[in-house]
C-alpha cells in the first residue's frame, strides 16, 4: 500500500483504520483488538485513528489493553488520536454542558490520559478535534509547540478546521500543522469545491477524510439511487463492493486524501484495500460525481 509522508521521519498508509466505535463490539478483549489490527497490517494499513472522546473516553483504553497485551504491535503502527471535547461523559461526567477546551491545561492533562491509556510513549499525532469559538491562538498554540518539544507527540495537526481556523492556530505556532481531518464522501463532497480541499492541496497538505461512506448510507442502500447504480456497476466492473468504489472515489483525488475507515467487522477489516483494485479514471470519477450531484456539472 501508497504511504503518504506526514514529517520526515513520519509516514502514514494511505488508508487509515478508524477507531471509533472500538468499545461498542460485542468483543472487546485484547485478542480481539489485536486481531483487527493484524488485518490491518497484512494490508499495509499501519495508521490508527483514535480520539479521547471515542466511546465515552474509553475507546483509547480498549486499545491499550491491546497493545499492553501485544506490546510488539507499538512499533508496527502510528497513532493519531485527538482531545479539545470535553462532553458529560467518562472522566468529564461533572460537566454541566458539552464544551471545547483548548487551553494549554487541558491539552496538556489530555496528552497525559492518552499516553497512559494507551499504553504508549509517544502520540505520533495529536489532533484539535473541533474548532474553538474561544480559541486562543497563542496559548493553544504554544502548548501543541509544547508537547511536540516534550517528545510526548510527534506531530501535530487539527480536525474539522476551516481555512480561517487553521490560519489563525498556524499563525501562532513554530511547529506546522501537518493535517486536517475532515468530513469527504461522495454525499459529502463539498469540500472539494468550497475551498476545504483546494487549500490544503496548495499547501501539500495532506488530507485525512472521516466518514468516507457517508455514515454508512452509501452501503446500506439509502440515499440517490441513480448514484447506487453507478456504483454498483463499477463494483460489479471490478469484483469488489461498492463500498471499495466509495473509498477509491478519494484515494484517486490528486490531494492524497486518506480514508479513515471505521467498522468492528473483522471480515470487513480484512478487505478494507479492495479500494485500490477499483480502476477509477477521470471519467469514471465524473460519473460518481455527477450522481451524487443529481445533475451535471455547469
Amino acid at each position: 500500500m501508497n504511504r503518504v509522508t506526514i514529517t520526515d521521519d513520519l509516514s502514514f498508509s494511505r488508508i487509515v483504520y478508524g477507531m471509533w466505535r472500538l468499545d461498542d463490539d460485542s468483543d472487546t478483549s485484547p485478542a480481539h483488538v489485536q486481531a483487527k489490527i493484524e488485518a490491518c497490517l497484512e494490508q499495509g494499513i499501519t495508521t490508527m485513528d483514535q480520539a479521547d472522546i471515542y466511546g465515552g473516553y474509553a475507546a483509547e483504553k480498549v486499545l491499550g489493553n491491546a497493545l499492553r497485551s501485544a506490546p510488539a504491535l507499538k512499533e508496527q503502527i502510528e497513532i493519531v488520536t485527538k482531545c479539545d471535547i470535553v462532553a458529560p461523559a467518562g472522566r468529564y461526567s461533572d460537566a454541566r454542558v458539552k464544551y471545547y477546551d483548548t487551553s494549554r491545561a487541558h491539552i496538556l492533562s489530555s496528552v497525559d490520559h492518552s499516553l497512559r491509556l494507551m499504553d504508549v510513549d509517544k502520540i505520533d499525532t495529536l489532533l484539535i478535534h473541533r474548532p474553538d469559538p474561544m480559541l486562543d491562538h497563542h496559548e493553544t498554540g504554544a502548548a501543541l509547540d509544547e508537547v511536540v518539544a516534550s517528545g510526548k507527540v510527534r506531530s501535530v495537526g487539527v480536525s474539522n478546521f476551516k481555512l480561517h481556523d487553521w490560519t489563525l492556530l498556524q499563525s501562532a505556532m513554530k511547529t506546522p500543522l501537518i493535517t486536517n481531518q475532515i468530513e469527504l464522501s461522495l454525499t459529502a463532497h463539498q469540500g472539494f469545491t468550497n475551498g476545504d480541499v483546494a487549500y490544503l492541496q496548495e499547501r501539500n497538505v495532506p488530507i485525512m477524510a472521516w466518514s468516507p461512506l457517508g455514515g454508512g448510507t452509501l452501503v446500506s442502500g439509502e440515499g440517490d439511487g441513480a448514484l447506487r447504480t453507478a456504483m454498483t456497476k463499477l463494483a460489479q466492473a471490478n469484483g469488489t463492493d461498492i463500498g471499495a468504489v466509495a473509498v477509491a472515489w478519494l484515494l484517486a483525488h490528486p490531494a492524497n486524501v486518506m480514508p479513515v475507515m471505521g467498522t468492528n467487522n473483522l471480515n470487513r477489516i480484512k478487505s478494507l484495500s479492495d479500494a485500490l483494485k477499483v480502476d477509477m479514471d477521470r471519467q469514471t470519477w465524473f460519473e460518481l460525481y455527477t450522481a451524487a450531484l443529481g445533475q451535471e456539472v455547469p
